[in-house]
């Protein structure tokens, strides 16, 4: 029972860590249609940015969570305008390559910066101490990744699905033409989604460097195991996203936890038997 209840808490927190990545790249190629190979960049300097600010210069945890959030969103914004703007509605390996090229040369930036070792965000005494439930402890950190995941899935789909803003970027991914003819700021509006997928992606990388070690191949490393989320959840679905990757992460966890031999194995099985049996993903729409 003790067994279960770990692999069940390191699960949901695991999944909950790559859900809180994996949704701005799944905003991105659901709503945006731009496959954005460099939205692991985007989170490995998140993660970077918050090392450097607690281990160099001395914030606290949560301030260089915001810092890093803050600084990432800055570094990557000129991009959008100079770059990603070139790409929208082109060919898909047009963006494939383009987003592969921005995630080399980020590689190589903070190779050059940072060196080539692992970094670490020390946790504060209230999130590095369990917290005791009563009938069992769990440690803060898991809880705290757990509840960041649960305040960005409601506050993503009360701004999709129920605001005004929600509509207008909606009519200006769906229909930019007439969008525009009405009087709505397309550029602005695909302007902000990258913003919010960026900013969720170096949130992400910060909140998640236990589950997602922080170096230099980072970038690279894991951008598969974002595509695969987005696939199985399907491309631009909330909820699609949420189930993927909770789905995923208590298959990755309970398989390395009792068979650790294996590696992935049971985490690509479970993705061909999803794409299988759903090929636009578990919540996706066919195009």
């Amino acid at each position: 029972m003790v067994t279960f209840f770990s692999i069940a808490v390191d699960a949901v927190a695991y999944g909950m860590a790559l859900f809180i990545i994996c949704i701005g790249l799944s905003l991105m190629m659901g709503l945006m249609r731009v496959v954005n190979l460099a939205h692991g960049a985007f989170a490995m300097i998140g993660g970077y940015l918050a090392s450097y600010a607690t281990m160099q210069l001395g914030f606290g945890y949560f301030a260089g969570i915001a810092l890093a959030v803050l600084g990432t969103t800055l570094i990557a914004l000129p991009l959008e305008p100079l770059l990603y703007r070139r790409i929208y509605g082109k060919p898909e390996l047009m963006q494939v390559l383009m987003t592969v090229g921005i995630a080399f040369a980020a590689i190589g930036i903070v190779n050059y910066l940072m060196g080539p070792t692992l970094k670490t965000i020390p946790l504060p005494p209230i999130l590095a101490t369990p917290v005791d439930l009563g009938f069992r402890s769990i440690a803060g950190h898991r809880l705290f990744v757990i509840a960041s995941g649960v305040v960005v899935v409601a506050a993503l789909w009360i701004a999709i699905e129920y605001t005004t803003l929600g509509v207008k970027l909606r009519a200006a991914i769906e229909k930019p033409d007439m969008a525009r003819a009405l009087g709505v700021r397309t550029s602005a509006y695909f302007l902000g989604c990258y913003v919010v997928a960026t900013a969720l992606a170096a949130f992400g990388g910060a909140v998640g460097a236990e589950f997602l070690p922080i170096e230099p191949f980072h970038a690279l490393r894991y951008i598969v195991t974002f595509l695969v989320v987005v696939s199985v959840g399907g491309a631009g679905s909330i909820l699609g996203s949420l189930f993927a990757c909770l789905l995923l992460g208590a298959i990755d966890v309970t398989g390395r936890y009792l068979m650790p031999d294996f590696g992935n194995f049971f985490f690509y099985l479970c993705v061909i038997v999803v794409i299988f049996a759903y090929p636009n993903g578990l919540m996706g729409r066919a195009r």
